[in-house]
């Protein structure tokens, strides 16, 4: 039977291998801390767009700096840790993908703020029906992709990782009907061309932050498998490369990777 390990029988080792997976669990706490400000944030903004909330669309936006603060903390700690650790394979990896995916979630928060400063610019403006149920349709499609960006990397889903990109078809398509539908409005003469400029960048924005879930959800699946999309092309590029060499026109591509994740994928041991 193992005994559990204490301060009286741990050896200097094991005590700085137990304080490093305290280093990267306190990391991830501040990555999920900071995925769960960036949801509330869509919300938030799309309530004070649609009530034309001033107050709140500055308060949004002044609460953008304590996510930049937490955004260059994590980051931070990553680079220390790679520093003092050398971490070899899958928890390099992880460092990797928390490092990027910060970025991700930091982008999303900014697209917040624009959203907020464009309810600013609208204010007084009116929006039909159809635009705001466009505009609340899109929010929660965009809130839902985060959310469920963030769940993959709590539980080191590929599945779900794999899954956003399609997830993120019907946000695509919400911003395809929002711009139809800012065209029949300035069509109808219901708003002016400034408004449905900023419409326009709103309907945007939201699709952008479905696309940064699913850029998360690409990390997720690096951070488990060893494997980014880009690889794909790495690989082809290599292949033509190579027949080039060889004085023969380039065949077929590379096969994609198999549903074990493992084939011809580069760095994917550890």
């Amino acid at each position: 039977m193992v005994e559990p390990m204490t301060s009286m029988n741990a050896t200097p080792g094991s005590e700085r291998r137990l304080a490093y997976h305290r280093e990267l669990e306190s990391l991830d706490s501040r990555v999920l801390q900071l995925g769960a400000m960036v949801c509330e944030s869509i919300p938030r903004g799309t309530d004070i767009l649609l009530s034309g909330d001033l107050t709140g669309a500055q308060a949004l936006i002044d609460s953008d700096d304590e996510m930049d603060l937490l955004t260059v903390e994590i980051e931070d700690s990553c680079y220390s840790i790679m520093v003092r650790q050398a971490p070899m394979a899958s928890e390099l990896r992880h460092l990797i993908t928390v490092s990027k995916m910060v970025q991700e979630l930091e982008r999303s928060a900014d697209l917040m703020v624009n959203i907020a400063k464009a309810a600013r610019r609208m204010y007084g403006s009116p929006m039909s029906p159809r635009i705001r149920g466009l505009v609340a349709s899109m929010s929660t499609e965009a809130n839902k992709l985060m959310r469920l960006a963030i769940d993959a990397f709590a539980d080191k889903d590929p599945s779900l990782a794999a899954a956003l990109r399609d997830i993120d078809d019907t946000l695509d398509q919400y911003n395809r009907d929002m711009v139809e539908a800012i065209f029949e409005a300035h069509g109808a003469e219901q708003i002016d061309l400034a408004a449905a400029v900023q419409l326009a960048l709103i309907a945007r924005y939201y699709e952008r932050i479905g696309d940064h879930a699913v850029n998360i959800g690409e990390r997720v699946g690096y951070m488990i498998s060893g494997w980014l999309p880009e690889h794909q092309a790495v690989l082809r590029q290599q292949h033509r490369v190579s027949a080039g060499e060889a004085g023969m026109p380039p065949t077929s591509d590379p096969a994609e990777p198999s549903d074990d994740g493992a084939e011809g994928q580069p760095g994917a041991s550890g």
